[in-house]
């Protein structure tokens, strides 16, 4: 069975007129549930993970300043929400669900978060609606535990993770990918395993040639036994923050690409959301609906 981590408190309240699209946490699993793609049962609820899990990715300093609200009024800035202790509570509770995600895709090859992709966060700060690296601490978990040695991160949100790319820079043992615009925060980039730069308005066939032609040489070069998959949809043509020219359509595509590599060389895959900024939520849930589609008729 597909399982999906899902808690209320992803949908965060914020001030009127944020960018950030949070209802899309809310509608994504009751359009999932309506069209019958899942149940109530493929969904589980996170918790609040153990410290150390955290402390093997993030500086106790900067754990420290998030849970007890001491970040510099700067550093809080860069996050881009409003600081409180219930949204660093929501991103301790995504993490844990991108942690037992893991787990879950162990036992039936792939599993997913509904939130999470949070890959602007750093070793010791946070940054761009990121304040945990959840599948950064979930992939050091993972090798903690010695269920997976090697690991890749395919990174196909349109904005580089750059916090994923510091915390494993020099680690043979996570090979990071990411697929992004160059034009396009961060505009400082670091240096992944593995970057590929797309300038503006990209369209499906190119997009799509190019994954087409990277990833599955990737994986049997790379040799992973886990993949995480971030699987943002910030690269639609409509999505405000994007810069690139793909369809809906062709997201999905991307999406079935990825997953259908995971599945032939089976190798387990957890699936984080990431962005996406599009004007109209309804494009923004089905975009991210597919990704559980595809994943419900390619696995089970």
């Amino acid at each position: 069975m597909l399982k999906i981590a899902y808690h209320p408190i992803y949908k965060h309240h914020l001030p009127d007129g944020h960018r950030f699209p949070m209802l899309k946490y809310d509608l994504i699993p009751r359009q999932l549930i309506h069209e019958g793609t899942c149940t109530e049962q493929n969904f589980f609820e996170p918790n609040f993970p153990d410290q150390e899990h955290i402390l093997r990715v993030h500086t106790k300093e900067y754990y420290k300043d998030l849970l007890e609200q001491t970040l510099d009024p700067r550093a809080a800035r860069k996050i881009g929400f409003p600081l409180s202790r219930e949204l660093v509570d929501r991103e301790l509770l995504i993490t844990d669900g991108t942690i037992k995600a893991c787990e879950f895709a162990l036992e039936n090859g792939i599993a997913m978060n509904i939130a999470g992709g949070t890959h602007h966060a750093y070793t010791g700060h946070g940054e761009a609606f990121c304040l945990l690296n959840d599948q950064a601490v979930s992939a050091r978990y993972l090798q903690h535990k010695k269920l997976a040695k090697k690991i890749l991160i395919v990174d196909l949100d349109v904005h580089q993770g750059n916090g994923t790319a510091e915390i494993f820079q020099g680690d043979e043992s996570v090979f990071t990918f990411s697929m992004h615009g160059k034009n396009n925060y961060p505009f400082k980039k670091e240096k992944s395993d593995l970057d590929i730069e797309l300038k503006d308005h990209t369209g499906d066939k190119e997009y799509l040639d190019i994954l087409n032609k990277t990833l599955p040489g990737l994986i049997e070069s790379q040799k992973p036994d886990f993949i995480f998959y971030l699987s943002g949809v910030d690269i639609i043509a409509s999505d405000k923050l994007g810069k690139l020219g793909l369809s809906v359509e062709g997201c999905k595509k991307r999406d079935e690409i990825v997953l259908e590599n995971c599945h032939r060389y089976q190798i387990p895959v957890e699936c984080s959301m990431g962005g996406g900024y599009s004007p109209d939520i309804k494009t923004i849930v089905e975009a991210h609906a597919n990704t559980y589609r595809l994943a419900q008729s390619i696995y089970f």
